[in-house]
């Protein structure tokens, strides 16, 4: 990594001294009014309160004028059109969630380009958890998948459609040779109503959506898909140590601005979110509501990450030729 940067330094070297100035002049005026943080959802969810949490104590800790608008549609496309055709001027950002990256995989025709929008910083992660409905028989995953090769295509699974979730789980069936009965939703709501009522057998959704009813003993959680065990749910085995053939997977959110905007202001706004996100009462918030691991990743570790998951999850859609719909 120390050494990428030095090239680009040296490699930019000329150019920088000429736009330097502009570059800093912009900064200097920064920020021009308010400043908009897009979450391309609806309110409800997860990514809506993390960037109204994180909106919160950046306005207490700089008095600066931040408005959170959420833009929802198309699985967050439309508001992350609306952010990559922003000018790149630093005032308007992005909180996403990890579904973001898969966009391109599943849809040929997006109205913005990948490379329209630059990486900031990956805020937080949580590990995604699989529960079993209270009536069925299942302790740990590896029991469900026992039971659907013994009964191929019964055992039925919920799962959030044009997801990471669906991704894994694709994998999953193909490197255990099991065939687990996959059914997309639309969102968690539903996914989250099916597995209460016993429609679904097992289904798999984000730690933060489904932890409330795990406590409630309304579904009973048999693996995490971290690497390792989380401390929310200390006696649940990941999937790995239940002997499964899988990735490590995880749920996140990141923060985004569209591609161009001044190095100076990502590196401003970049450094007033990690002290946000380290907040005492914020970090509270964050563990407490979400189970989130907070992570505030630097551009190039967060751009690394990305480009690692798309090289993996990409090929998996393409061999399994997953749709998304």
């Amino acid at each position: 990594m120390t050494v990428v940067r030095r090239r680009s330094v040296l490699a930019g070297t000329a150019a920088a001294l000429f736009a330097a100035p502009a570059i800093v002049k912009a900064e200097g005026e920064w920020p021009r009014g308010p400043l908009k943080i897009i979450v391309p959802f609806p309110p409800g969810g997860s990514a809506d309160p993390v960037a109204r949490i994180l909106q919160a104590k950046l306005i207490e800790l700089t008095g600066w004028n931040i408005v959170v608008e959420n833009k929802p549609g198309g699985t967050g496309v439309v508001g992350a059109a609306v952010v990559a055709k922003s000018p790149p001027d630093g005032q308007t950002w992005m909180l996403t969630f990890d579904s973001h990256i898969l966009n391109p995989a599943f849809a040929s025709n997006l109205p913005y380009k990948d490379s329209e929008l630059s990486n900031v910083m990956q805020v937080g992660r949580t590990p995604q958890v699989v529960v079993a409905h209270p009536d069925r028989p299942y302790k740990t995953f590896a029991e469900a998948v026992a039971d659907a090769k013994k009964r191929p295509g019964k055992v039925s699974m919920g799962v959030l459609g044009t997801s990471q979730a669906l991704v894994l789980m694709t994998l999953l069936k193909r490197e255990n040779d099991v065939d687990l009965n996959l059914i997309p939703y639309k969102g968690g709501g539903p996914l989250n109503q099916d597995i209460l009522g016993g429609v679904t057998d097992v289904a798999i959704g984000s730690l933060t959506s489904l932890s409330p009813h795990i406590r409630a003993n309304k579904v009973r959680a048999i693996g995490v898909t971290s690497d390792k065990r989380t401390p929310a749910l200390p006696d649940t085995p990941t999937l790995l140590e239940q002997g499964l053939k899988t990735y490590p997977s995880y749920s996140w959110w990141g923060i985004y601005a569209p591609t161009g905007t001044p190095r100076p202001i990502v590196d401003r706004m970049h450094a007033e979110l990690v002290k946000a996100a380290h907040a005492p009462d914020v970090t509270k918030k964050f563990v407490e509501q979400f189970n989130m691991e907070i992570l505030t990743t630097s551009p190039e570790d967060f751009a690394a990450y990305q480009k690692s998951e798309q090289d993996r999850w990409f090929k998996v859609i393409k061999d399994n030729d997953i749709k998304g719909d």
